[in-house]
């Protein structure tokens, strides 16, 4: 019986990339993370300002939102950097980010601040998106946490945590955490967002080079779920956050 396809890091089909969530790495942010996904590192700061969006004046809330870009030598091939009106893929996943973290935060206790999360990919191997999630959660928790410590907030405005992780079908076989390898000729490829309360965010799920099925999909979302979970223990461990 021939034996299964060896994955980077030697792990078996369920298990993730070695992960490292290092927060507070820049001096001048509000707050950072370094999210590290085998390969792949993200560079993740918060910037809190004074005021909202003008579409957003009057409501009484703060606004969470996201900035995402690939720098120039984070791939095998270098990545021209990107302007505003030159977006498409990071403008997508941006948006996706900004909205995961709203998904934990209670806009309505953030008063009339803005918190813009820039995710930059340092290097690239794959789930850039997913890792940028998990990483930019650390930064909002972090500057977040400095808001209620200088007295500009009575409390935490958050209600829970938010991570990310990529999963697939490779050669036939469900994998979690796909590296680019594994990613480039993915036959289904998914990313799934989550919350600590066993809540989904958004799924991203689209047959690449074959159609799959409702048990392929849960399959996919059990994996899944289960690397989110890793996630938010290492979350917790690095912040110290809990809502007990």
């Amino acid at each position: 019986m021939p034996s299964e396809p060896t994955r980077s890091h030697d792990r078996a089909a369920h298990e993730m990339r070695p992960v490292t969530l290092t927060p507070g790495v820049m001096k001048n942010a509000d707050g950072s993370c370094l999210a590290e996904f085998g390969d792949t590192r993200v560079l993740c700061s918060a910037t809190v300002e004074e005021g909202v969006p003008a579409w957003r004046r009057g409501a009484h809330a703060g606004w969470v939102t996201a900035e995402y870009a690939m720098l120039p030598a984070s791939a095998n091939r270098r990545t021209p950097r990107e302007y505003r009106g030159r977006k498409g893929r990071s403008m997508e996943i941006e948006r996706l980010i900004g909205r995961s973290l709203r998904a934990v935060t209670r806009l309505d206790r953030l008063g009339e601040l803005t918190i813009t999360l820039d995710c930059d990919v340092i290097q690239a191997d794959g789930g850039t998106r997913t890792a940028s999630v998990t990483g930019a959660w650390v930064a909002l928790h972090q500057a977040l946490a400095g808001l209620v410590d200088r007295h500009r907030l009575p409390r935490l405005p958050l209600t829970g945590q938010v991570a990310a992780v990529s999963a697939g079908v490779v050669d036939g076989r469900a994998l979690l955490d796909l590296d680019y390898p594994e990613d480039s000729h993915a036959e289904v490829d998914l990313n799934l967002v989550g919350t600590d309360a066993g809540r989904i965010v958004e799924v991203q799920g689209t047959g690449e080079r074959a159609c799959f099925d409702r048990a392929q999909l849960a399959a996919l979302l059990d994996l899944g779920q289960a690397g989110i979970a890793e996630l938010l223990a290492l979350q917790s461990a690095v912040t110290g956050f809990s809502l007990s």
